[in-house]
């Protein structure tokens, strides 16, 4: 029943009004904020302590201050208020034309070889189906997945259901001078003389380089870590040493800057990217398109 009655009392123009006191500082400045005169203002505002069952402000000499209860009502507050306006935002797309919405993450490694051109080709075929990507590191993916993750193969995917999607292979980065660049391939222990530069610490790649290290019983000399795939090919231009990138990779971003590449010989460098799902009987239609279109897309390559 108090859960009942507080959704009746807690409305939108009240929520609103609560913000603008906190912002404001005086109940006067946020009831001109919001065009409601201040008799309006201070009824509603208590209608809203009476609700929820506590003080939300504290009346100071300069001005109106969040109590704990009002801490924690404004973080939500927050929240309610963000939501109806991606409510809003997401409608008036369905009413300019979008007829679907996709929320998906990926790894890095996914957004830089395969998703540009496959994503291209899904919204050639699907114009009024929007799609918000977001990168996340594998972990991040499986942990917080939304409509459809991507994925590294070897990510401990939590009883998520899986699909394949792309294959990928890694490779030794190197500066065109290096002893290395000439090799046609190279086992990673063979590596381990020289300093690398990593991708930052959640990454697939910067994890499996320091497991395979650790199984060669040798350690990984690690430079530095970079946020991304360019920085990592920068830094082995300028010659603070060598960085595992995939193949693909390389031939978008390190060849153009002198690099060579030598693929690594090892079993683990030959990778699986993977979709994971929730559960693909449960996604919606246009979800459901764009699962389809990715699981498939290797194939019909041949």
């Amino acid at each position: 029943m108090a859960l009942r009655n507080l959704l009746r009392r807690l409305d939108l123009t009240t929520l609103q009004l609560f913000l603008a006191v906190y912002e404001e500082g005086t109940l006067t400045r946020a009831a001109e904020r919001e065009a409601i005169a201040v008799s309006a203002a201070s009824k509603r505002l208590l209608e809203l302590e009476q609700a929820v069952g506590a003080t939300l402000f504290e009346r100071r000499a300069r001005g109106m201050e969040l109590t704990p209860a009002g801490e924690t009502l404004l973080h939500h507050a927050r929240r309610v208020l963000r939501d109806v306006e991606n409510i809003g935002i997401e409608l008036a797309e369905h009413a300019s034309g979008v007829r679907g919405y996709v929320r998906m993450m990926a790894n890095l490694s996914a957004i830089v070889e395969f998703l540009p051109e496959d994503l291209r080709a899904f919204s050639c075929e699907h114009e009024q189906i929007k799609i918000d990507l977001e990168e996340r590191p594998s972990g991040g993916i499986v942990e917080g997945v939304v409509d459809l993750g991507i994925c590294s193969g070897d990510a401990d995917t939590r009883g998520l259901e899986t699909a394949h999607y792309r294959h990928d292979r890694l490779a030794i980065v190197t500066p065109g001078d290096h002893p290395l660049a000439a090799r046609a391939s190279a086992p990673f222990a063979d590596t381990l003389d020289y300093d690398h530069i990593g991708l930052h610490s959640a990454s697939s790649i910067n994890m499996r380089t320091h497991l395979a290290a650790r199984q060669a019983g040798r350690a990984l000399r690690l430079r530095i870590h970079m946020p991304g795939f360019d920085a990592v090919c920068r830094m082995v231009q300028a010659g603070m040493g060598v960085g595992v990138l995939p193949l693909q990779v390389f031939e978008a971003m390190g060849r153009q800057l002198g690099l060579a590449a030598v693929p690594l010989e090892d079993d683990w460098a030959a990778r699986s990217l993977i979709i994971v799902v929730r559960d693909s009987n449960a996604l919606s239609p246009v979800s459901r398109l764009l699962f389809d279109h990715l699981r498939s897309v290797e194939a019909r390559e041949g």
